[in-house]
């Protein structure tokens, strides 16, 4: 897949008018997790191998954050999102940068993969900011272009890596988790922490340069390529 872009980013809606508008509609999906959406609001979406986090991990994890979204229903204010980072992503960040599993992005081939089919549709599917491609899992900060909707984009995504990625190194069944995780982004000062986050996790992982590709978007720092 050749890495696509298009000049058409640049003529959208500027930064401070797509952001999670708490007094709009929201689209909900459900799979395993919650989906929430508003049509071209930035997200932050996490997505990982389906080997990267132990099973009776989950398994917990799960269990106490559908009680907690029970009694905390969306929308939320920044307080509630906060504990719900603190409580819930927080300790999946830490579990993935812990390195379980087979860890197969840590193969630049493979990574690189899933760098080229992130930037194909740039400007055409979805803008398109900060990304990284860490060993197990991978994060990105975008949003649709109507009529494209976030989990038809994720899907495409995880379809074509998983398929290539198979085909390479000779594997075959399920490579990536089923579901994955996203947050709307509320603000500017939103948008630009998890832009810090994206470019802080391969260090705060101590990951060496030829574990990653990171590519640091509209933070003015050009792309990443360890190796």
């Amino acid at each position: 897949m050749t890495p696509h872009n298009d000049s058409s980013q640049n003529s959208l809606a500027p930064l401070s008018t797509a952001f999670f508008n708490p007094y709009e509609d929201v689209i909900e999906h459900w799979h395993n997790l919650p989906h929430w959406q508003q049509e071209d609001v930035w997200q932050l979406v996490t997505w990982r191998l389906g080997d990267s986090i132990p099973k009776s991990k989950l398994d917990e994890w799960y269990a106490g954050k559908q009680a907690w979204l029970k009694a905390h229903p969306q929308p939320w204010d920044e307080a509630t999102a906060r504990e719900y980072h603190l409580c819930f992503s927080a300790r999946i960040d830490g579990w993935l940068d812990a390195g379980h599993g087979s860890c197969v992005l840590r193969n630049p081939r493979c990574a690189t993969i899933v760098a080229d089919a992130l930037r194909h549709f740039a400007g055409e599917r979805y803008v398109l900011d900060a990304f990284v491609v860490m060993p197990n899992h991978v994060h990105a900060l975008f949003r649709p272009i109507p009529p494209h909707e976030l989990e038809d984009i994720l899907h495409s995504w995880k379809s074509f890596t998983a398929k290539a990625i198979n085909k390479l190194v000779n594997r075959t069944g399920p490579l990536w988790q089923e579901d994955y995780w996203d947050r709307m982004i509320r603000n500017e000062a939103h948008f630009h922490a998890c832009q810090r986050y994206i470019v802080e996790n391969p260090i705060n992982a101590k990951l060496s340069a030829k574990e990653y590709i990171l590519d640091k978007g509209s933070t003015g720092v050009p792309p990443v390529i360890g190796w």
